[in-house]
């Protein structure tokens, strides 16, 4: 896997070391450093929140169960990570855009025929418009299959490289290249068509999708899901992921998501499950 797994930091082994002897403030600093990143991993491939809150509770449950079995042949995050992959390549439950097996030249046909004439000036046109992009963003990646999904998140949204991914997703460097290499080409060629902030000749302006989205009930301007979504502390806002925007690439705009909190009370129900004595370590 690369020398920078060949020496895990001896302070997370020794915190992890102290979790599974069944320290309960080790065990607490271990969960505050994987809620975050977990839940957001569980966002880009489930797209709702609620749905990401309930994969979040079960993956952490999953890897504290499991915490014996990490030997700091990776970083705990990282180990965490593979641990979770594996259960959301998995699910049975099926987002909408699976259900229906829609496609990313079906979804484009949807935002052509959705188009105003002209950009949405009404009540919190900024916020709305900033919700609709990622709204969209969201949706686009459900159009994937999860395989080259999970392969694109890994790679182009976290920034893994590609030891760290194909030792997530337990297959050869190589093999996960051709997997995430296929997810940009269809994504690339999709954004390139069709998003403004790609290409500023494509058809899609995410000002221009307010009303329709918020008609189809895909957007609540009373309560916007993501960006008025809780952000992990000191982590970006939706103000500074905007500025990622202009940077008129595939990966910059799937990327331009504030670092989504997981939400305190689903948190708090970990807690609860932590005194639950479901687990030998804590016991």
């Amino acid at each position: 896997m690369g020398t920078e797994y060949d020496l895990v930091a001896d302070e997370e082994k020794a915190m992890v070391a102290r979790a599974i002897a069944g320290d309960r403030d080790a065990v607490a600093h271990l969960v505050r450093l994987l809620q975050d990143p977990l839940y957001r991993l569980a966002l880009r491939m489930v797209w709702r929140p609620a749905e990401a809150e309930d994969a979040t509770q079960e993956i952490l449950v999953r890897v504290l169960g499991h915490l014996h079995s990490w030997r700091a042949e990776a970083k705990v995050l990282t180990w965490a990570y593979r641990i979770g992959v594996h259960y959301l390549l998995n699910l049975k439950r099926q987002t909408p855009q699976e259900a229906v097996q829609l496609s990313l030249e079906a979804y484009r046909e949807g935002l052509a025929d959705g188009l105003a004439d002209a950009d949405y000036r009404g009540p919190e046109a900024a916020l709305l418009t900033t919700e609709v992009r990622l709204t969209c963003s969201q949706a686009m990646l459900q159009c994937l299959v999860r395989d080259e999904r999970i392969a694109f998140v890994l790679g182009e949204v976290f920034e893994l490289s590609s030891a760290e991914a194909a030792w997530i997703l337990d297959i050869t460097p190589g093999a996960y290249r051709k997997r995430l290499q296929r997810a940009k080409k269809r994504l690339g060629n999709f954004l390139n068509a069709t998003c403004g902030l790609v290409d500023p000749t494509a058809l899609c302006r995410c000002a221009r999708r307010v009303n329709t989205a918020v008609a189809l009930g895909r957007v609540d301007p009373r309560t916007p899901t993501f960006a008025r979504h809780a952000v992990s502390a000191g982590g970006r806002t939706a103000a500074a992921e905007q500025q990622m925007i202009h940077l008129h690439d595939a990966a910059s705009v799937l990327r331009a998501h504030p670092d989504y909190a997981a939400p305190r009370a689903k948190l708090e129900a970990i807690a609860g499950l932590l005194d639950s004595g479901r687990f030998p370590l804590l016991e």
